[in-house]
């Protein structure tokens, strides 16, 4: 593991207290998803919202999911954090 992944993992670990094999389990689950299937893209995101142990409302996933399978997801990081917030 490079040093930016170590920091970028112990950051994510600090911030939401997820064990980063629990996060390289999840993107190893998910390589070869259809992201295009909203049954898929729904247990993924239920799966990482406990994960972070943070609820999401039902309305919240279903914007999530949407979004995600219509591939309409914000790609920078201001505009994701805008999305998250809503």
């Amino acid at each position: 593991m490079s040093g930016f992944q170590k920091k970028a993992f112990d950051k994510i670990q600090q911030k939401a207290n997820i064990d980063p094999s629990e996060i390289y389990k999840v993107a190893d689950s998910v390589k070869n998803a259809d992201f295009s299937d909203e049954q898929t893209v729904r247990k993924l995101v239920r799966q990482l919202a406990r994960m972070a142990n943070k609820p999401i409302s039902k309305e919240k996933e279903d914007k999530i999911v949407q979004s995600i399978a219509k591939n309409n997801m914000p790609m920078d990081m201001q505009s994701l954090n805008q999305f998250f917030k809503k």
